[in-house]
């Protein structure tokens, strides 16, 4: 019993350290990219930029909203500059538990998280932002005599909500691959499940974005594309029970 309760405080305390490392990293990067917000908020306003009528514009409600608006900025950006080392912590605390080939992977799964990430905001911003709000403030624009003005604050807050639900939602393949990799799952296994993929992407869709049909489509049918993505990495990396207990046998 002793050995348990000192076994738990050990991983308690080394959850800590790779929290507080994250944490910093994250800081640090947040302090680094605030001197640049306004430029990043510029960047990430494009696409409702253009969306809007002639002469329209984003607002601010309140007078603390383009400081929160910038600091919010900063947080993203310093988020994602600092992902890499907050995955690889990620991977430093679950590692202990996995064979030692298996901590091979750490390099791999770091980067190939970060691009899958990378990717997913990209496309949502690159491809699914013009049109999304485009669409939006159309559809507002012709319930009546009405006119656009957008809030900073409103429009960051939803677009950050989707930049991270893509950038989440393209890890998928990476999850599967890593399931699949240490024996939890099997492509034969993901492949049965296909008609519930389907169906937890546009609850996945729902969950991760605003309630408009088209939003959730968005991020539903990548979903359904990575999961598919997912189950031939699967069949490439993943290993049979067989080959799992010849794995455990060499580390032994």
């Amino acid at each position: 019993m002793a050995d348990r309760e000192q076994s738990l405080v050990s991983h308690l305390e080394e959850l800590r350290r790779r929290l507080v490392v994250a944490v910093l990293a994250w800081l640090i990067g947040f302090a680094a990219c605030y001197h640049k917000a306004e430029w990043l908020f510029d960047q990430i306003a494009q696409p409702v930029q253009q969306a809007l009528p002639d002469g329209s514009s984003l607002v601010f409600i309140h007078a603390t909203e383009p400081f929160f608006a910038y600091l919010k900025v900063a947080a993203l950006a310093g988020f994602i500059v600092a992902l890499p080392i907050i995955l690889w912590q990620l991977w430093m605390f679950v590692s202990p538990g996995m064979y030692s080939h298996e901590r091979r992977m750490a390099i791999p799964f770091v980067l190939l998280s970060c691009l899958c990430f990378g990717t997913g905001t990209y496309f949502g911003f690159i491809y699914v932002f013009p049109v999304v709000f485009t669409f939006l403030i159309n559809f507002g624009l012709a319930a009546g005599d009405v006119s656009a003005m957008l809030s900073m604050g409103a429009y960051l807050s939803m677009a950050i909500h989707l930049l991270m639900a893509f950038g989440v939602v393209f890890e998928l393949p990476i999850v599967l691959m890593f399931l699949a990799r240490i024996g939890l799952v099997d492509y034969h296994w993901l492949a049965k499940q296909r008609r519930y993929a389907l169906l937890l992407g546009f609850i996945v869709g729902a969950v991760l974005t605003p309630p408009d049909l088209f939003s959730q489509v968005s991020i539903a049918l990548p979903f359904v594309v990575l999961y598919e993505l997912g189950i031939w990495g699967a069949r490439l990396v993943g290993k049979t029970r067989d080959s799992d207990d010849e794995d455990a046998e060499i580390d032994q």
